[in-house]
């Protein structure tokens, strides 16, 4: 993903009350290289150093109906 869909992302994936992903996160989402992601939460503390909870990264996929919550 580019910087700006992970900044129209990011009030979907942190904090205790996240808000619904915006169309423009969405959009972002359905160019995002999920394996990558994948990848990031696995092996690195990447995610966590952004501010991004990594559980609610991979939900955002069924929240934006491009399929169902990402397994990784």
């Amino acid at each position: 993903m580019t910087k700006e869909g992970l900044n129209a992302c990011a009030f979907s994936v942190n904090g205790a009350n996240p808000q619904p992903p915006s169309a423009l996160c969405c959009t972002a989402l359905s160019y995002a290289d999920f394996g990558c992601l994948c990848l990031f939460k696995k092996y690195s503390n990447f995610l966590s150093a952004y501010g991004i909870d990594p559980n609610l990264a991979m939900q955002l996929p069924a929240k934006c109906n491009l399929g169902q919550p990402i397994r990784c």
